[in-house]
């Protein structure tokens, strides 16, 4: 077998306020391999955001990477200068956020930033440069890509901007893209817009994409595989038919319980009780215990490993006790 693209071995965020270390991400391991689409959901907090902020270097302060390792095609890149990890960025990991406008220049036109990504990236001149700015607006959908390159992101509206940070994220050919809520900020026959034109550039190019969202469905029409993060550490992750369908976390149980169906009418629709606890006040054992409503005996101080058999995993003792008689509190 080929060894994955991206290998995140146990990575850990973390950032100190007067009161102490605090950790954000916690301890999280997982793989992407070429041309696979990783949907990573769970609710704002959970540390999905800076999960795909560590593997592009792109922590702010007081935010840093305090353990693990970040591996791209096999060489390790979370320690490197930022100059070298610049040469990264857009080169061989491309980035698509949340709004678009957090992403281009409002005083250049599309077109030079384009153009100018490209040439810091590819050996190109700066009229093939432009050309090649052209072919990536007609191929994310821009109407009259030719004339329309040299508007301002203004021009545009919301979804037009999104495809014009797509086209962004693809300039130089990356090997992967971080997608971090990419559709959010959109009407929902946008949204499905962008999430079909990421289905089909991935399988153009062959690009494997780290989609970060809150929204199961993103996840049910794109992803082959799936991590659910709760307060900074993996709940569950595998292959997302089985996720989504037969989910083994209570937390994903709960979500999944959460998303109206259509057709069903008269049911009323189940809640998870409480809140994700705050990063400053993480319970011992599994995080998810105090709302968790088939906690028991050790959860409430010995923190689960990922198990499970196949492919999906779980952190829960309830798979360590599968088959077994259970007194639930």
């Amino acid at each position: 077998m080929s060894s994955p693209l991206l290998e995140v071995r146990n990575l850990t965020v973390d950032y100190r306020d007067r009161h102490g270390r605090v950790v954000a991400v916690d301890d999280i391991s997982f793989t992407l391999d070429r041309g696979e689409i990783l949907g990573v959901v769970g609710e704002s907090g959970a540390g999905k955001s800076l999960t795909g902020m560590a593997i592009l270097g792109l922590l702010d302060r007081p935010m840093a990477l305090a353990g693990g390792e970040i591996l791209l095609s096999g060489r390790r890149i979370d320690n490197l200068p930022e100059t070298e990890m610049r040469r990264i960025r857009g080169r061989e990991v491309g980035a698509i956020f949340q709004d678009p406008l957090t992403s281009l220049n409002p005083l250049y036109t599309v077109g030079r930033q384009l153009t100018e990504t490209i040439l810091t990236h590819l050996d190109l001149t700066p009229e093939q440069a432009r050309r090649r700015a052209v072919e990536l607006l007609q191929e994310v959908g821009i109407p009259a890509a030719a004339e329309r390159i040299d508007s301002y992101p203004h021009e545009f509206s919301g979804g037009m901007r999104q495809r014009v940070v797509i086209a962004l994220a693809l300039a130089c050919g990356p090997k992967l893209i971080i997608a971090d809520e990419p559709t959010t900020a959109l009407d929902v026959s946008i949204q499905a817009q962008i999430i079909d034109l990421i289905l089909r550039l991935c399988e153009e190019h062959g690009t494997a994409v780290m989609l970060i969202t809150h929204d199961m469905g993103v996840i049910a029409e794109a992803a082959r595989r799936v991590a659910v993060l709760y307060a900074g550490r993996i709940a569950e992750i595998g292959d997302s038919e089985q996720v989504l369908h037969a989910p083994r976390h209570p937390y994903t149980q709960g979500l999944m319980a959460s998303i109206p169906i259509l057709g069903r009418t008269g049911a009323r629709l189940q809640q998870i009780d409480g809140a994700m606890p705050r990063l400053q006040a993480i319970p011992p054992g599994c995080a998810f215990h105090p709302r968790c409503p088939r906690r028991f005996t050790p959860c409430d101080s010995l923190r689960p490993d990922l198990s499970g058999d196949g492919e999906t995993r779980s952190a829960c003792h309830l798979n360590a006790t599968a088959g077994e008689e259970l007194s639930h509190g």
